[in-house]
C-alpha cells in the first residue's frame, strides 16, 4: 500500500525547498509531516510518541537554521523521524528500520543532515560542543544545536558536557526536549526541579513583566544596556530559583516556551541565532503529540508495533498454540519469586524498567526495585554500594548499555569481589535497533576480567535456574548472566527451582566425527540444524556449554578426546568471545582439531529482523548445518565415492 505525504510535504525533498514556505504555511507542514509518520509507523513500524513530540521543533529548527552548514545532533534517535523526512528522506521512509533500508536511528553514512550517529542517549551536548569548538578554532561561522530530551538529561554525560560548555566561549545552542518521559517515565531529583520550573506561573508571569518593562525603560548615559542585563538577572533570581542549576553551569537559560507554538519557536530560534556563547533553550512538548492514544499511554506507544491509526488497536500474530514468553519476561517474574524467599535481594535497572520487567517488581516491591534513570555508571556503583552491605542485587543492563559502565564493572565490582549479579538484557543481535544496540561485546569485555562468572541460559528454565545459582550466599564472585531480546523457546516454562553447579556444561546429544558446542540460546539453532544433518547421515555431538568463564574443562576433555572436527556458535562477536575460549582451552591442552567459530563477525552488523540477521551472520540453524557440512566435506565425499563403486 502506497502512503502519500500532504500537498505541502510532497514538495519537501530538502530544508532549502521548507524555507521556500511563508511561515503561515508552517502550521499546515506540522500537520502533515504529523500525519505522514502516523501513517507510516502504524503499517511498517518504528519508534512512534517521540518523534510525534517533536514535528513543530524539527520544522523551526530547519527553517531557522542553515542545515546542513549549520549542526543539528540529535540525541536518541527516537525522535529524529521527522528530521529525516525534511531531509531527503521521505519517500525511502517506509523502509525505515527494515533490512537494508534506512535506520531507525540518525547515521552518518546515511545522510549529511545526520551530523552524529546517536542510538544511546546524552551524547549531544558533547558531541555539539566538540563541533562548534572547531568551527571557532576553522573560524567558520556555523552553529551547533544540540537536541536533548530531559530524560538523556539524566545521565553523566550531559553534566559533564554543560560543565564544560559553560566555561567555554563556544557558539552553540542546546535544546531542552522537556516532556517528563524518556521510555518510561523519569525519575529522580531532575525531573522534580524541571516541573517546578515549567509549572511555575509565578515564575513565568513575573519573568515576562520584567522582560516587557526593561523593554520600555529609557537606555541611555544613566540607565545602560549593561544595568538593565543586571537588574534583569537579579530580579530572575529573586522571584525563582528556576535558571540557577544552569546558570549556576555559565548557560544562559530560555524558556520554558511552548514547544508546539511553530511561531514562538521560530521567533525564538531566529533571536537565539544572534546570541553568541553557550545558552539553552527549555521547551515543553508532549510525547505522542497529535495522536490520543499515544498522548495518553507514552509508555505502550513509544514503539507499540503495527497498529490500526483509525482503532489504535495493536496488530498482534495469530496465535494457534501457546507461546514461550520473552526472556525479559522470565527475569521480571522470577526475579519477583526469589525475593519473596530472600529478603535480601535487590533489583536495579537505568531507565528500563519496561524493557527489562523489573517493572513487575517495582509495582509490588517498589522499595526493592530501583530506576535510577539514564545513569548505567551509578547503576553499577549503587548496586556495589548495596552488595558491600550483605544485599545480593540483580542489576539489570542492556548488553551495548552496559558498555558504558565497564569502568565501574572494573573497579568497583570486580576488584572488591562483590557479588552483583549483572543480568545482560538484549545480548547478541538485537534487529531492527541496529549496531548501536546490537549486544556483540559483553563476552569479550567481561571474560578478561578476573572473579567474573559469565553464563547464558539456553532456554526459560535455565534463566531461572542461573538467577537462582546466583543469589546464593555462597557464590560471592560477580555474575553475569547474558539473554537475548525476545521469546524463548518453553510455553510451560515456570519450573521448580534447581542449582547449576558454577563451571558446568552439559551433554545435550552423542554423536560422530563432529561436536557442536553452543553457548546460550543458540544452541536452540544448533538443535534444528542437528535435526537437518541427520536426515542427511551426519551425526554431531551437541553440547551446552552454559558458561564461559570458568570454562567446564573435564567436559572440554571429554570433547577433544573424541571429536576433532569442533563448531563452536554464540551470540557475540567471534573475537575473544565463546570461540576464542575454546580455542586457548585447545592450544593450552595441546589438542588438534578443526574448528570453525560461528557468531558475529568482525564487523559492524547493521539492522534487520532478528531472522535476518542472524542468517547474514551465519549462525542460524542453516548456517551450523552448512559448517557442519563443510568440516565433514571429506567424510561426505567419502561415502558418496563408496556407495557409487558398491552401485
Amino acid at each position: 500500500m502506497e502512503i502519500l505525504p500532504g500537498p505541502l510535504l510532497q514538495k519537501i525533498d530538502s530544508p532549502a525547498d521548507l524555507k521556500m514556505l511563508n511561515r503561515e504555511q508552517l502550521h499546515q507542514v506540522c500537520d502533515e509531516l504529523r500525519q505522514y509518520i502516523i501513517d507510516v509507523v502504524s503499517v511498517h513500524g518504528g519508534h512512534f510518541a517521540a518523534s510525534l513530540g517533536v514535528v513543530e521543533l524539527s520544522v523551526a529548527l530547519h527553517y531557522v537554521y542553515n542545515t546542513p552548514y549549520d549542526q543539528l545532533v540529535w540525541d536518541v534517535g527516537h525522535q529524529a523521524y521527522g528530521h529525516k523526512i525534511l531531509t531527503g528522506r521521505r519517500d525511502n521512509f517506509p523502509s525505515n528500520r527494515k533490512y537494508k533500508g534506512l535506520s531507525g536511528f540518525p547515521k552518518r553514512s546515511e545522510s549529511e543532515y545526520d551530523t552524529f550517529g546517536v542510538g544511546h542517549s546524552s551524547t549531544s551536548i558533547g558531541a555539539a560542543l566538540g563541533m562548534a569548538i572547531a568551527a571557532k578554532y576553522k573560524g567558520e561561522d556555523r552553529k551547533s544545536v544540540a537536541i536533548i530530551g530531559d530524560g538523556a538529561m539524566t545521565a553523566g554525560m550531559a553534566f559533564e558536557a554543560m560543565n564544560h560548555a559553560g566555561v567555554s566561549d563556544a557558539d552553540m545552542l542546546i535544546i531542552l526536549n522537556d516532556n517528563c518521559m524518556s521510555i518510561d517515565p523519569n525519575v529522580g531529583a531532575l525531573k522534580e526541579y524541571l516541573t517546578d520550573i515549567s509549572l511555575s506561573p509565578t515564575y513565568n508571569k513575573l519573568k515576562d513583566d520584567i522582560w516587557n518593562a526593561l523593554g520600555k525603560l529609557p537606555v541611555g548615559k544613566n540607565f545602560t544596556r549593561s544595568m538593565a542585563h543586571k537588574l534583569a538577572e537579579g530580579l530572575k533570581g529573586a522571584i525563582s530559583s528556576s535558571a540557577n542549576l544552569f546558570e549556576a553551569l555559565k548557560l544562559r537559560y530560555f524558556g520554558p516556551i511552548d514547544g508546539h507554538n511553530i511561531a514562538k519557536l521560530v521567533d525564538t530560534l531566529e533571536d537565539l541565532k544572534k546570541i553568541p556563547g553557550p545558552k539553552i533553550l527549555h521547551i515543553i512538548t508532549t510525547k505522542g503529540k497529535g495522536y490520543a492514544l499515544a498522548e495518553k499511554d507514552q509508555t505502550k506507544w513509544h514503539a507499540p508495533g503495527l497498529f490500526d491509526k483509525v482503532t489504535g488497536e495493536i496488530v498482534k500474530k495469530a496465535i494457534t498454540a501457546p507461546q514461550p514468553p520473552k526472556y525479559q519476561d522470565v527475569f521480571g517474574h522470577t526475579i519477583i519469586e526469589l525475593a519473596e524467599i530472600n529478603d535480601k535481594i535487590f533489583g536495579i535497572t537505568p531507565a528500563m524498567p519496561s524493557g527489562s520487567s523489573l517493572k513487575y517488581m517495582m509495582e509490588k516491591m517498589p522499595s526493592r526495585a530501583l530506576d535510577v534513570g539514564i545513569c548505567e555508571q551509578h547503576a553499577v556503583t549503587l548496586s556495589a554500594g548495596l552488595a558491600t552491605q550483605g544485599m545480593r542485587v540483580f542489576c539489570n543492563i542492556y548488553s551495548s548499555f552496559m558498555q558504558r559502565a565497564y569502568d565501574q564493572a572494573v573497579h568497583d565490582v570486580a576488584i572488591q569481589k562483590l557479588p552483583v549479579v549483572f543480568c545482560l538484557d538484549r545480548a547478541g543481535l538485537v534487529g531492527e535497533d541496529g549496531p548501536t544496540h546490537h549486544g556483540a561485546y559483553d563476552i569479550p569485555y567481561f571474560r578478561c576480567i578476573p572473579y567474573m562468572v559469565i553464563s547464558a541460559p539456553m532456554n526459560e528454565q535455565e534463566l531461572r535456574n542461573l538467577m537462582f545459582t546466583a543469589q546464593l550466599e555462597k557464590n560471592n564472585y560477580p555474575f553475569v548472566i547474558r539473554y537475548p531480546r525476545g521469546e524463548g523457546v518453553m510455553p510451560e516454562w515456570k519450573t521448580p527451582f534447581e542449582e547449576i553447579e558454577i563451571g558446568k556444561g552439559r551433554k545435550l546429544r552423542d554423536g560422530q566425527d563432529v561436536a557442536i558446542l553452543t553457548f546460550g540460546h543458540p544452541g536452540n539453532f544448533a538443535k534444528k540444524a542437528i535435526g537437518q544433518l541427520n536426515t542427511e547421515g551426519i551425526y554431531p555431538g551437541h553440547y551446552d556449554m552454559r558458561f564461559v568463564k570458568p570454562l567446564d574443562e573435564a567436559l572440554l576433555h571429554e570433547v577433544f578426546a573424541k571429536y576433532d572436527r569442533i563448531v563452536t556458535v554464540e551470540d557475540g562477536t567471534t573475537i575473544g568471545g565463546f570461540g576464542s575460549a575454546i580455542l586457548e582451552f585447545m592450544a593450552e591442552h595441546g589438542y588438534k582439531a578443526d574448528l570453525k567459530m560461528l557468531g558475529i563477525p568482525d564487523r559492524l552488523v547493521e539492522h534487520g529482523t532478528l531472522k535476518e540477521l542472524h542468517a547474514e551472520c551465519g549462525y542460524d540453524a542453516n548456517g551450523i548445518a552448512n559448517a557442519v557440512r563443510g568440516l565433514m566435506a571429506d567424510k561426505v565425499q567419502t561415502v558418496v565415492s563408496s556407495f557409487s563403486i558398491a552401485g
